[in-house]
């Protein structure tokens, strides 16, 4: 990889990882529309944990907090009346789906599923699952009444987010809106729930990033460096605004993007421009 691609796609990783609109997607979409190639799975999944270390330095307060009554709770029967305590085990199991599936699906993940045409119908295919979710969504749950069938549910909706183009705070804040959980505790859990699954990924994908066995290229070290600080910096701000964002407008707006979107990468595809794969 070049430099100019590790800056590039480094600034559309961390820019997009947290909004509804698929940050995987937009790395096969940049990658190949202005550099002929694809960035690969694993230099994806390493980048993201620079995404990640932003997560947990952004709720890194709530982080703690789960940690300590999580740890309490199993030692101590009394403590476990804690809504922190009952969402460290929310995570634990909320993770599970994406672990087993991921592992199952290791190489389809990083090859046939980042075809642009599989990658375009995702986005326009989900974004009627999003904007369905906005419209159904009662948004009348809030934290205190989250339930075990919560994690799991919103834990296998993470798994659409392995198929680019799907988007994994799309899955999960979809997921959470059908479950009638307010829009802003839905991101956050969203949230919380991504940190042991992509910290997972990126350093299992470590080796492959550096001599990709598929499909992507390869990076250096320094690269991958710049790349996890990169992220981290404009992932810090992104969870930020997109917070702020969905406590106060509904998720149409990210629907409207991945619809155009889509059809220009479909218009695109269609007219030879740009190759599939």
């Amino acid at each position: 990889m070049s430099w100019l691609q590790v800056v590039v796609l480094s600034i559309v990783q961390g820019l997009t990882e947290f909004l509804p609109i698929s940050s995987s997607s937009h790395l096969a979409i940049v990658s190949r529309v202005f550099f002929s190639a694809d960035a690969g799975a694993s230099f994806t999944a390493v980048s993201q944990l620079g995404t990640e270390a932003a997560v947990v330095i952004y709720f890194a307060r709530d982080i703690w907090r789960i940690l300590k009554a999580w740890f309490n709770g199993l030692f101590v029967k009394a403590h476990r009346d804690n809504i922190d305590y009952r969402m460290g085990w929310y995570v634990i199991i909320g993770t599970l789906p994406i672990v087993v599936i991921g592992l199952a699906f290791k190489e389809a993940i990083r090859g046939d599923v980042r075809n642009l045409w599989v990658i375009a119908t995702a986005m326009l295919v989900f974004s009627a699952v999003i904007a369905a979710a906005e419209y159904l969504g009662k948004q009348t749950r809030h934290m205190e009444q989250l339930t075990w069938k919560d994690g799991l549910t919103v834990g296998v909706a993470q798994c659409l987010a392995l198929v680019p183009g799907v988007s994994r705070s799309g899955s999960t804040i979809s997921a959470g809106l059908f479950l009638g959980l307010d829009r802003p505790l839905a991101a956050r859990f969203g949230f919380l729930l991504g940190i042991p699954a992509v910290l997972a990924s990126g350093i299992f994908s470590l080796p492959d990033a550096f001599h990709p066995v598929t499909e992507g290229m390869s990076a250096s070290g320094p690269q991958l460096l710049v790349s996890v600080v990169i992220t981290f910096v404009v992932g810090y701000v992104a969870i930020a605004w997109l917070l702020r964002f969905v406590a106060n407008h509904a998720m149409y707006w990210f629907v409207g993007y991945r619809v155009v979107l889509a059809l220009v990468v479909m218009a695109l595809l269609a007219s030879g421009v740009v190759a599939a794969s």
